[in-house]
């Protein structure tokens, strides 16, 4: 059961991880669809990718402050700061929080464990730690914790498409396990001190602006500089590509219904977000170099066979992702429907904006 009275207008929201690829494009819709909202940003702004990338976030938000009744506080600082969450609470007082802020990336994990402990577990315990005591001395406290999960923590789970109800009790990388985590510490969190969270599970987000160690950006910054591109498991795996914009829409109308007691008297939630149509990867990076000819990125005669190679699968990688989005689609009339070839199409166009006309 939900509580469907969150109204967002005049609330203050606190987005961490603002200038990464979800976080930015929620900071914006909030902006925009919401009124006199008060919107705090944290980043680290850490150089795991292209730091230009996040600056060019934060420059659309900060255009667009100027034309809506919003308004936008920007922090650049980590969560694993507690004295620094603390005091961004105490501040700010949040009703709704958005915890976005995380180490992503499966194979990096591998590289840099301690990156994944830092944000992704002793960062998310200061944010629930924060929430729990928001509610001292009688005040109102969070209404809401919304957090990202992902689709890793499915692992190698054989059933398809994945489930909520699933058991994902054996993860195949670090960066599964700290989000599995996540969701257990939401959980006790929510039990001990009632404040009602939500989980989602996010299944391989795309798009313009997009985050650079994702396939469709790689692959495209290697066919520009007319390197090969290696295609994991022999090109047999398939993924469930989900564009930002159907992801924002999804967070926006959870945002607004904080879970009721479930069963056990827990105002615990997660759900899948996926496209609910896992595509192969290999007619993935056929349309991708369609739209990168057709966005005059790479030439009509490019020699796409020439570039490819096949490869086995890396460590930590799971051959499908398949998202059942059926609750989803129950408590909110919401289900991803952005096609593929229209989201790499404007993919396409901001990287050729963003990298070729410069």
């Amino acid at each position: 059961m939900l509580d469907k009275n969150i109204n967002l207008d005049d609330k203050t929201i606190l987005v961490t991880g603002a200038a990464g690829f979800i976080g930015a494009n929620l900071v914006l819709e909030l902006m925009k669809r919401t009124k006199n909202v008060h919107i705090v940003g944290i980043d680290n702004m850490n150089a795991y990718y292209d730091v230009s990338l996040k600056e060019f976030r934060l420059g659309q938000i900060r255009e667009l402050e100027d034309s809506v009744s919003g308004e936008f506080a920007f922090i650049k600082g980590s969560i694993a700061d507690k004295e620094l969450v603390c005091k961004i609470f105490e501040q700010y007082r949040p009703q709704v929080v958005v915890n976005l802020a995380a180490q992503a990336g499966v194979r990096y994990s591998i590289e840099n464990p301690d990156a994944y402990i830092e944000s992704n577990l002793i960062g998310f315990y200061n944010i629930l730690e924060a929430c729990r005591h928001s509610y001292d001395d009688g005040a109102p406290g969070v209404e809401h914790l919304v957090y990202a999960s992902s689709s890793s923590v499915y692992g190698s789970n054989k059933k398809i498409p994945y489930a909520t109800e699933d058991k994902v009790d054996n993860p195949v990388s670090l960066y599964a396990a700290t989000k599995k985590s996540n969701e257990l510490l939401a959980h006790s969190y929510a039990k001990l001190y009632g404040i009602p969270s939500t989980g989602l599970r996010f299944f391989t987000v795309y798009g313009p602006a997009g985050r650079p160690d994702m396939a469709y950006f790689g692959f495209t910054d290697k066919l520009v500089k007319n390197e090969t591109i290696k295609i994991f498991n022999y090109g047999n795996c398939r993924r469930d590509f989900t564009y930002i914009d159907d992801i924002v829409t999804g967070v926006q109308a959870v945002l607004q219904c904080a879970p009721l007691p479930n069963e056990d008297g827990v105002k615990y939630k997660i759900y899948n977000i996926g496209n609910n149509q896992p595509e192969n990867l290999l007619d993935f990076v056929d349309i991708l170099q369609d739209e990168l000819k057709r966005a005059q990125i790479l030439p009509a005669d490019y020699d796409f066979e020439a570039h490819k190679e096949l490869v086995g699968m890396q460590p930590g990688d799971v051959e499908v992702t398949y998202a059942d989005v059926s609750e989803l689609e129950r408590d909110f009339g919401f289900k991803p429907s952005t096609d593929l070839r229209e989201g790499l199409r404007k993919f396409a166009q901001w990287y050729r904006e963003f990298y070729v006309l410069k």
